[in-house]
């Protein structure tokens, strides 16, 4: 895991070798056995995330645990030697598609823990919660985030979780099986589909055209300040499912009606203009519109997630792997480096403070203007004091002082 605190790029997406007195070939080597060997399982390797995902719950969230699910293509389309890979989408789009649920805090949106993944590939699926077990390839993605979502309220968290899904998840099938199981949901809803409001069956769009909203806080919309307005009423899913008609045509199917709250966010320009509208919708009740609306903004926690596992950070899309199963393994091992990271992104105190503001001198990188500091840039940090570290302990000063005047004589 030390190895993977540093930021790489498609160059050298490989492990990192510290620079101690061992060769980088042995890390190479040693990092190639550990993927190989069948005792490592991914139920194993997930174990210290769900530890950390729980001491993580205990300090960081108050009343709930907002997990967030999503999806992201890994495309391995040059690389030969991955046999299992597949064409996801279209005929460039070829590679594994993983699933990834992410837990956060519900008082600050801060990402704690990866808690499932699931790697899809040619031969089918690799998922934490079923060890290094192929299962078969699920038929759809709601379908997959289902049977996470029933392992994940298995896992006992001190507090209960909040499942988080973008508009993909505006299936009412879906939604009575998490009812079904008691489960807590947030969800963005199309325009078109129908709900009962007032009595009457409406689209959700026409719906928040009825209601009444309220000015809640300024946000940064693509860079510029704008004001967010929340509005929320009743309404019950009364719809029939439909099930995907991808590989045959299925009937609908009817099921009992849930009541649920539409909580309708908005951006507003200063002219009153819609800059942005989401049509949330969600069984969690005791929460006011406002923190929804706010649960739902953090959601985007999940992509800058994926971006610190790609081009942003460890460049994912580069990994030399040839299997599925150690990709997923490699990205457990990875998974552990960003939680570190994140634990230190989130610490309080002045000696936190001026851990971040050195790493982030030592990373070499600008920050924007306010902005003090970025994952990516702490991950680089980290990299070089971890470095300097490791030849603090290994070299003796004079062995250093040498190795100084040998490099000054190519300096002009």
């Amino acid at each position: 895991m030390t190895e993977h605190l540093n930021s790489t790029d498609s160059l050298s997406a490989g492990l990192r070798a510290l620079p101690d007195k061992n060769t980088s070939f042995a890390s190479t080597q040693g990092a190639w056995r550990f993927y190989k060997n069948d005792r490592v399982s991914l139920t194993k390797l997930h174990e210290p995330l769900l530890i950390a995902a729980h001491e993580s719950v205990a300090r960081h969230c108050s009343d709930y645990v907002l997990c967030v699910h999503d999806w992201s293509r890994l495309n391995y389309r040059k690389h030969a030697s991955k046999l299992d890979k597949y064409q996801i989408t279209h005929e460039t789009d070829v590679g594994y598609d993983l699933q990834s649920s992410l837990i956060l805090s519900d008082q600050t949106g801060q990402p704690l823990a990866p808690v499932a993944q699931r790697l899809v590939t040619a031969d089918g699926s690799y998922a934490t919660y079923q060890g290094d077990t192929l299962s078969e390839t699920v038929e759809n993605h709601l379908n997959e985030v289902t049977d996470c979502i029933s392992k994940l309220e298995q896992q006992g968290f001190a507090k209960p979780l909040v499942h988080i899904i973008d508009r993909e998840a505006d299936s009412v099938g879906h939604i009575r099986q998490w009812e079904a199981n008691n489960c807590l949901w947030l969800t963005r809803s199309k325009k078109t589909p129908s709900v009962e409001f007032q009595g009457d069956v409406m689209p959700c769009a026409q719906v928040a055209e009825a209601l009444h909203f309220e000015k809640i806080r300024l946000v940064d919309y693509h860079g510029k300040p704008q004001w967010q307005w929340v509005a929320e009423t009743r309404v019950r899913l009364t719809r029939d499912a439909k099930p995907s008609q991808k590989k045959q045509k299925k009937p609908s199917i009817p099921g009992e009606p849930i009541d649920a709250r539409l909580v309708v966010s908005r951006i507003l320009s200063d002219d009153g203009e819609i800059v942005a509208e989401w049509l949330l919708m969600t069984n969690v009740i005791a929460v006011e519109a406002s923190e929804i609306a706010l649960w739902y903004y953090w959601r985007w926690q999940i992509e800058c997630f994926f971006k610190l596992l790609k081009k942003a950070g460890h460049d994912l899309e580069s990994w030399q792997q040839e299997t599925g199963l150690a990709i997923a393994k490699r990205l457990l091992v990875v998974s552990m480096a960003c939680v570190v990271v994140w634990e230190i992104a989130a610490a309080k105190g002045e000696k936190a403070e001026a851990l971040r503001t050195f790493l982030i001198k030592l990373s070499g990188r600008q920050m924007k203007w306010g902005k003090s500091f970025t994952n990516p840039a702490l991950l680089a940090g980290l990299w070089v004091f971890l470095s300097m570290q490791e030849v603090l302990d290994c070299y003796p000063p004079e062995e250093l002082e040498a190795l100084r005047e040998t490099a000054q004589n190519f300096f002009m």
